[in-house]
């Protein structure tokens, strides 16, 4: 009896140990390459090889089958399920980089109707997150500024790009201490400001402060805190970078927008264009070229456009006449 129920165990040993080692020596890694004794290469007959891209032949290097397996992540919507196999990607825009997780309210992730009992435990667990979600003040007071930054991008009808780059221009200066003292609506804008200007774009400061929830004054002078302790990229605006906006919003031809490039560039190397606003000029050289051209466009309409008084314009306009 005793000899029987040893050979029995004896015997379950052995299978089980077959079975483990059936599962772990199949090549379910794709990442190890893996040999092949069955196939052998068509041309040469040689030794073949797969990894996670192709299979090839090691002695002529012959590449006979590509994996066609995308490992990265699949953003493809089905036609019934409407799914997706992985989150949002990661944005700079957001303090979590975009990772938390967002509760709904009514309905579930088909669309249909919540209970009562049900949108009430839901209102729980929000409730709960939303106590849990930032660890530390800087934390909140960085998800309150980029949030503002997105918003402020989105008045501007900015785009993602340069969003993202306020966003990190933002962050940066939580990192080096230059909230402290300073509003947080006003970094914000700051940033936006910023990254404009690193980027090129003819936006003006009033269009930055015009969105925000700050005064001009707090703005400027975030912006300049931001400019000389981080050292940002910016180079002198032009009043050629000026002109298109102010084309559009005059609605002027093309032909006067190009004359008014030409007088911009024309002049550009001239002391007018030195200390002077670049809105200034732009506005002057499209007065002037308007008027080359028989627009009656007036002094006041282009101040308007431009953020600044008629006599400015006329003073720019004077000393274009003048060179």
């Amino acid at each position: 009896m005793g000899e029987g129920l040893a050979v029995l165990a004896s015997s379950l040993y052995t299978m089980r140990t077959m079975a483990t080692r059936d599962i772990y020596e199949t090549g379910f890694d794709e990442d190890v390459q893996t040999e092949s004794n069955a196939n052998q290469c068509p041309e040469c007959d040689g030794r073949v090889t797969t990894n996670t891209v192709e299979t090839v032949c090691e002695d002529c290097g012959l590449v006979i089958d590509e994996q066609r397996i995308d490992h990265g992540p699949e953003w493809r919507a089905y036609d019934d399920e409407e799914c997706e196999r992985t989150g949002a990607p990661l944005t700079a825009a957001r303090h979590d980089r975009g990772l938390s997780t967002e509760i709904g309210r009514r309905t579930d992730a088909k669309g249909n109707e919540l209970s009562g009992k049900k949108r009430q435990r839901l209102a729980r667990m929000r409730r709960e997150q939303t106590r849990g979600r930032f660890q530390s003040k800087a934390e909140r007071n960085l998800a309150h500024g980029l949030g503002e930054v997105r918003r402020i991008a989105s008045v501007l009808e900015l785009s993602g790009s340069v969003r993202d780059q306020a966003c990190q221009l933002f962050r940066s200066a939580q990192t080096e201490d230059l909230l402290r003292g300073r509003s947080i609506e006003a970094i914000a804008a700051a940033s936006i400001y910023g990254a404009c200007r690193c980027n090129g774009h003819s936006r003006l400061l009033d269009d930055v402060v015009d969105a925000a929830r700050v005064e001009q004054s707090r703005v400027a002078n975030a912006y300049k805190t931001l400019n000389t302790e981080l050292g940002l990229p910016i180079q002198p605006a032009r009043p050629s970078e000026f002109i298109p906006r102010l084309a559009s919003e005059l609605n002027i031809s093309d032909a006067t927008r190009r004359r008014a490039v030409a007088l911009s560039k024309h002049h550009r190397e001239t002391a007018i264009s030195n200390g002077c606003r670049p809105s200034g000029v732009a506005a002057a050289c499209i007065y002037k070229a308007a008027q080359e051209h028989g627009r009656s466009l007036t002094q006041q309409r282009v101040a308007d456009a431009a953020g600044m008084s008629p006599v400015t314009v006329r003073a720019r306009r004077d000393e274009l006449n003048a060179t």
